[in-house]
C-alpha cells in the first residue's frame, strides 16, 4: 500500500512541531526526503515524512548533532543495530561531559569576576576591565575557548 501524500508543509511543521524553514533545510541537507508534488507545485508529504520529521525533532531537543541524527535514521529500521545506537549515545553522553566541564570552569571565571565588583556607582568598572582585556588577572586567558566548546 502506497503511503497517502496528503500533508501541505504547513500541515506537518504543525503536526510535527517544526519550523516550515527547518522543514525545507533538512529536505536540503538530506535528512528528510524530497516530497513529490501536487501540480501546483506544493510539496506533499506522507505520515512517513511526519513520523521521520518528529525523530530528527526529538533527537536534536536531546542535543545530537546533525551528524549523529543522519546516523542514528541509517540504523532505524536495520536488524542488530543497538551497538550502533549505543555508540552513538555514548560518544554524546561524553560530549555532554564534556561541555559540562567547560560551563563549570567559565562559571568559576565569571564568579571571580563579580567578585571583583566594588557595587559603588564609580566609574571604575573591574568587570569591564576584564571584559576588556585590561585586567586578566580576574579574567582566563582561555575563557573564550571554554565558551566555543560549551555551544
Amino acid at each position: 500500500m502506497e503511503p497517502a501524500f496528503n500533508l501541505t508543509i504547513g500541515a506537518l511543521s504543525a503536526e510535527a512541531g517544526v519550523a516550515i524553514e527547518t522543514i525545507r533545510y533538512y529536505e536540503r541537507i538530506g535528512l528528510m526526503p524530497k516530497p513529490p508534488r501536487s501540480l501546483g507545485g506544493h510539496r506533499l508529504y506522507s505520515n512517513e515524512h511526519r513520523t521521520r520529521l518528529v525523530f530528527i525533532r526529538h533527537s536534536r531537543e536531546l542535543g545530537f548533532s546533525l551528524k549523529d541524527v543522519r546516523d542514528l535514521l541509517g540504523l532505524a529500521g536495520r536488524q542488530h543495530v543497538a551497538c550502533g545506537v549505543r555508540t552513538i549515545i555514548l560518544n554524546h553522553i561524553a560530549r555532554i561531559r564534556s561541555k559540562v566541564k567547560d560551563l563549570e570552569r567559565l562559571e568559576r571565571v565569571l564568579r571571580r569576576m563579580a567578585t571583583q565588583c566594588r557595587g559603588d556607582e564609580g566609574t571604575d568598572c573591574a568587570i569591564l576591565d576584564a571584559l576588556a582585556d585590561r585586567n586578566k588577572e580576574i579574567c582566563d586567558t582561555n575563557a573564550a575557548d571554554i565558551v566555543g566548546r560549551a555551544r
